[in-house]
């Protein structure tokens, strides 16, 4: 079990890396710690808050075909650079310059997280 924890939040670091290094508007301190932490974030949210949003928004995903899980993943996104920045890790910032880029940060992230579970089996 923590196995699959560990390997979760260091995958969730590896994409969100990947992310940080294909948009510009993405700024942040702290180096591996930050990764870590941040991918630490997005897996608790991940676990708890995106079921939920997905069920309160299941008729809105039923108009958009499925489309808006894109809006979803961009608030995750958010709400873990909120929550990054809100409990002052020593020498952890991020800076993120608009809103759009938190809808192509949560689409990219997706998009590499999926391609990094399809090599790496985290069962």
């Amino acid at each position: 079990m923590l196995k699959k924890i560990i390997l979760g939040v260091v995958l969730n670091a590896i994409a969100l890396y990947a992310v940080t290094f294909f948009l510009i508007d993405i700024q942040y301190t702290g180096g591996i710690v930050f990764f870590l932490i941040a991918g630490f974030i997005i897996g608790v949210l991940n676990v708890f808050i995106k079921p939920l949003m997905k069920l309160l928004s299941f008729p809105i995903m039923l108009m958009t075909v499925g489309l808006f899980t894109l809006v979803i993943n961009a608030i995750i996104f958010w709400l873990t650079m909120k929550v990054v920045n809100g409990i002052h890790f020593s020498d952890v910032t991020v800076i993120i310059s608009s809103t759009w880029t938190y809808l192509i940060a949560g689409v990219v992230f997706g998009l590499i997280n999926w391609v990094l579970h399809l090599f790496i089996r985290n069962k």
